[in-house]
Protein backbone atom coordinates (compact mmCIF):
# COMPACT_ATOMS: atom_id res chain seq x y z
CA UNK A 1 0.00 0.00 0.00
CA UNK A 2 2.97 1.98 0.69
CA UNK A 3 3.38 4.59 -2.32
CA UNK A 4 6.99 6.50 -3.80
CA UNK A 5 7.46 9.65 -4.67
CA UNK A 6 10.44 11.87 -4.98
CA UNK A 7 11.21 13.54 -1.28
CA UNK A 8 11.68 16.87 -3.00
CA UNK A 9 8.69 16.98 -5.41
CA UNK A 10 6.39 17.99 -2.47
CA UNK A 11 4.73 21.54 -2.58
CA UNK A 12 5.15 23.54 0.87
CA UNK A 13 1.58 24.97 1.78
CA UNK A 14 1.01 28.36 0.33
CA UNK A 15 -2.21 29.93 1.30
CA UNK A 16 -3.91 26.79 1.92
CA UNK A 17 -7.78 28.29 2.78
CA UNK A 18 -7.79 30.27 0.06
CA UNK A 19 -6.77 27.41 -2.75
CA UNK A 20 -9.24 25.57 -1.15
CA UNK A 21 -12.35 28.04 -1.71
CA UNK A 22 -10.97 28.46 -5.35
CA UNK A 23 -11.07 25.09 -5.86
CA UNK A 24 -14.31 24.46 -4.65
CA UNK A 25 -15.95 27.51 -6.39
CA UNK A 26 -14.59 27.04 -9.90
CA UNK A 27 -14.72 23.31 -9.93
CA UNK A 28 -11.09 23.41 -11.67
CA UNK A 29 -9.57 19.47 -11.62
CA UNK A 30 -6.21 21.34 -12.16
CA UNK A 31 -6.76 23.60 -9.47
CA UNK A 32 -8.16 21.10 -6.74
CA UNK A 33 -4.58 19.04 -7.84
CA UNK A 34 -2.55 21.77 -6.85
CA UNK A 35 -4.76 22.47 -3.55
CA UNK A 36 -4.16 18.75 -2.86
CA UNK A 37 -0.45 18.63 -3.40
CA UNK A 38 -0.35 21.51 -1.48
CA UNK A 39 -1.45 19.69 1.87
CA UNK A 40 0.06 16.65 0.68
CA UNK A 41 1.76 15.51 4.34
CA UNK A 42 0.16 18.46 6.57
CA UNK A 43 -2.53 17.70 9.49
CA UNK A 44 -5.46 19.04 6.44
CA UNK A 45 -4.01 15.58 4.59
CA UNK A 46 -6.85 12.95 5.27
CA UNK A 47 -4.99 10.10 3.47
CA UNK A 48 -1.23 10.83 3.86
CA UNK A 49 0.13 10.83 7.62
CA UNK A 50 1.55 13.73 8.43
CA UNK A 51 4.05 12.52 11.42
CA UNK A 52 5.51 10.04 8.49
CA UNK A 53 6.30 12.88 6.11
CA UNK A 54 7.91 15.01 8.50
CA UNK A 55 9.60 12.68 10.72
CA UNK A 56 9.51 9.60 8.75
CA UNK A 57 8.21 7.23 11.28
CA UNK A 58 5.10 7.06 12.97
CA UNK A 59 4.01 5.91 16.58
CA UNK A 60 1.23 3.81 14.49
CA UNK A 61 3.46 1.92 12.09
CA UNK A 62 1.71 -0.62 9.43
CA UNK A 63 -1.48 -0.11 11.29
CA UNK A 64 -1.80 3.99 10.82
CA UNK A 65 -4.77 4.61 8.98
CA UNK A 66 -2.88 6.58 6.92
CA UNK A 67 -0.83 6.25 4.22
CA UNK A 68 3.28 6.41 4.91
CA UNK A 69 4.56 7.60 1.57
CA UNK A 70 8.30 6.15 1.13
CA UNK A 71 10.51 8.33 -1.37
CA UNK A 72 11.68 6.85 -4.54
CA UNK A 73 15.18 9.05 -3.64
CA UNK A 74 16.26 11.52 -1.08
CA UNK A 75 18.85 12.69 0.08
CA UNK A 76 18.35 11.37 4.11
CA UNK A 77 18.74 7.99 5.02
CA UNK A 78 17.20 6.38 8.34
CA UNK A 79 18.91 4.02 10.31
CA UNK A 80 16.21 2.85 12.45
CA UNK A 81 17.27 1.92 16.43
CA UNK A 82 21.06 1.99 15.61
CA UNK A 83 22.13 3.93 18.95
CA UNK A 84 21.85 1.56 22.05
CA UNK A 85 22.15 4.44 24.83
CA UNK A 86 23.27 2.70 27.93
CA UNK A 87 21.66 5.32 29.59
CA UNK A 88 18.15 3.26 29.16
CA UNK A 89 19.82 0.15 30.40
CA UNK A 90 18.09 -0.96 34.00
CA UNK A 91 21.59 -1.80 34.56
CA UNK A 92 23.78 0.64 33.86
CA UNK A 93 26.51 2.53 35.87
CA UNK A 94 27.54 4.95 33.78
CA UNK A 95 27.96 8.48 34.74
CA UNK A 96 26.90 11.49 32.88
CA UNK A 97 30.14 12.14 31.51
CA UNK A 98 31.00 8.57 30.97
CA UNK A 99 27.28 8.70 29.15
CA UNK A 100 28.33 11.93 26.84
CA UNK A 101 31.98 9.85 26.11
CA UNK A 102 29.87 6.68 24.76
CA UNK A 103 27.53 8.55 22.50
CA UNK A 104 30.26 10.85 21.20
CA UNK A 105 32.64 7.72 20.36
CA UNK A 106 29.21 6.93 18.54
CA UNK A 107 28.92 9.62 16.93
CA UNK A 108 32.18 9.98 15.27
CA UNK A 109 32.04 6.58 14.19
CA UNK A 110 29.17 6.91 12.23
CA UNK A 111 30.25 10.07 10.99
CA UNK A 112 33.36 9.21 9.69
CA UNK A 113 32.10 5.98 8.05
CA UNK A 114 29.44 7.65 6.21
CA UNK A 115 31.32 10.42 4.49
CA UNK A 116 32.62 7.26 2.89
CA UNK A 117 29.57 7.42 0.61
CA UNK A 118 29.66 11.45 -0.18
CA UNK A 119 29.53 14.47 1.66
CA UNK A 120 27.48 14.53 4.78
CA UNK A 121 25.85 17.72 5.54
CA UNK A 122 24.06 16.90 9.03
CA UNK A 123 23.44 13.91 11.22
CA UNK A 124 20.70 13.38 13.64
CA UNK A 125 20.45 10.49 16.42
CA UNK A 126 17.14 10.66 18.41
CA UNK A 127 17.26 10.77 22.36
CA UNK A 128 13.73 9.43 22.51
CA UNK A 129 12.91 6.51 24.22
CA UNK A 130 9.69 5.32 22.15
CA UNK A 131 9.82 2.43 20.49
CA UNK A 132 9.56 4.10 16.78
CA UNK A 133 11.78 6.35 17.49
CA UNK A 134 14.69 5.17 20.03
CA UNK A 135 17.82 5.35 18.80
CA UNK A 136 17.03 6.26 15.38
CA UNK A 137 20.09 7.62 13.10
CA UNK A 138 19.18 10.32 10.26
CA UNK A 139 21.40 11.25 7.96
CA UNK A 140 21.86 13.61 5.14
CA UNK A 141 24.27 13.88 2.73
CA UNK A 142 24.67 16.76 -0.16
CA UNK A 143 23.65 14.32 -3.21
CA UNK A 144 20.74 11.98 -3.38
CA UNK A 145 22.97 9.33 -5.28
CA UNK A 146 25.35 9.76 -2.40
CA UNK A 147 22.11 8.75 0.08
CA UNK A 148 21.26 5.73 -2.11
CA UNK A 149 24.48 4.37 -2.36
CA UNK A 150 24.70 4.10 1.31
CA UNK A 151 21.28 2.94 1.80
CA UNK A 152 22.07 -0.17 -0.32
CA UNK A 153 25.46 -0.52 1.06
CA UNK A 154 24.57 -0.50 4.89
CA UNK A 155 21.63 -2.82 4.14
CA UNK A 156 24.58 -5.54 3.97
CA UNK A 157 26.81 -4.35 7.09
CA UNK A 158 26.72 -4.60 11.17
CA UNK A 159 27.41 -1.95 14.02
CA UNK A 160 28.14 -3.08 17.55
CA UNK A 161 27.13 -6.89 16.69
CA UNK A 162 23.73 -6.16 15.06
CA UNK A 163 22.54 -5.73 11.45
CA UNK A 164 22.25 -2.26 9.91
CA UNK A 165 18.65 -1.88 8.80
CA UNK A 166 18.62 1.83 6.19
CA UNK A 167 16.02 3.30 4.51
CA UNK A 168 15.10 6.28 2.24
CA UNK A 169 13.65 9.19 4.35
CA UNK A 170 10.77 11.67 3.81
CA UNK A 171 12.53 14.10 5.76
CA UNK A 172 14.43 17.25 4.40
CA UNK A 173 13.87 19.68 7.11
CA UNK A 174 14.85 18.73 10.80
CA UNK A 175 13.77 22.08 12.09
CA UNK A 176 10.34 20.71 11.40
CA UNK A 177 11.34 17.08 12.49
CA UNK A 178 12.51 17.98 15.99
CA UNK A 179 10.42 19.06 19.33
CA UNK A 180 10.92 22.64 19.82
CA UNK A 181 10.11 22.62 23.18
CA UNK A 182 12.62 20.05 23.81
CA UNK A 183 15.63 22.81 22.86
CA UNK A 184 13.68 25.52 25.42
CA UNK A 185 11.96 25.27 28.59
CA UNK A 186 11.60 21.62 28.40
CA UNK A 187 9.28 19.36 26.89
CA UNK A 188 6.60 17.53 29.26
CA UNK A 189 6.38 14.24 27.49
CA UNK A 190 10.25 13.93 27.80
CA UNK A 191 11.56 10.98 25.60
CA UNK A 192 7.97 9.50 24.97
CA UNK A 193 7.54 13.14 22.62
CA UNK A 194 6.50 11.98 19.13
CA UNK A 195 8.64 14.96 17.61
CA UNK A 196 12.52 13.93 17.39
CA UNK A 197 14.50 14.69 20.78
CA UNK A 198 17.99 15.41 19.15
CA UNK A 199 20.62 14.18 20.90
CA UNK A 200 24.12 16.25 20.59
CA UNK A 201 27.93 15.52 20.13
CA UNK A 202 29.91 17.75 22.79
CA UNK A 203 31.19 20.80 20.86
CA UNK A 204 34.64 19.92 20.95
CA UNK A 205 33.63 16.94 19.00
CA UNK A 206 30.99 18.90 16.79
CA UNK A 207 33.85 21.66 15.93
CA UNK A 208 36.60 19.01 15.24
CA UNK A 209 34.45 16.56 13.14
CA UNK A 210 33.11 20.21 10.74
CA UNK A 211 36.50 21.20 10.77
CA UNK A 212 38.08 17.96 9.51
CA UNK A 213 35.90 17.35 7.30
CA UNK A 214 35.81 20.55 5.46
CA UNK A 215 39.91 19.74 5.22
CA UNK A 216 39.08 16.12 4.12
CA UNK A 217 37.24 17.84 0.83
CA UNK A 218 39.62 20.40 0.11
CA UNK A 219 42.35 17.30 -0.23
CA UNK A 220 40.02 14.71 -2.05
CA UNK A 221 38.40 17.31 -4.14
CA UNK A 222 35.51 15.72 -3.02
CA UNK A 223 33.97 19.69 -3.26
CA UNK A 224 32.14 18.34 -6.58
CA UNK A 225 29.78 15.01 -6.73
CA UNK A 226 31.41 12.25 -8.22
CA UNK A 227 30.44 8.93 -7.82
CA UNK A 228 33.56 7.15 -5.88
CA UNK A 229 34.45 6.44 -2.78
CA UNK A 230 37.74 7.75 -1.35
CA UNK A 231 39.08 7.69 2.66
CA UNK A 232 37.02 9.21 5.38
CA UNK A 233 38.41 11.99 7.21
CA UNK A 234 40.72 10.84 10.14
CA UNK A 235 39.10 10.43 13.56
CA UNK A 236 39.41 13.46 15.69
CA UNK A 237 40.03 12.35 19.55
CA UNK A 238 40.59 9.56 20.88
CA UNK A 239 37.77 6.78 21.13
CA UNK A 240 36.66 5.49 24.21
Amino acid sequence: MNQQIPATSILTKQNISATFSVAQDNRNPSTMANFLASIFGTELDKVNCSFYFKIGACRHGDRCSRKHVKPSYSQTILMPNLYQNPAYDPKNRMNPSQLQNHFDAFYEDVWCELCKYGELEELVVCDNNNDHLIGNVYARFKYEDSAQKACDDLNSRWYAGRPIYCELSPVTDFREACCRLNSGEGCVRGGFCNFIHRKNPSEELDRDLTLSTKKWLRMSGKDEKTPSRSPTPEPTRRRY
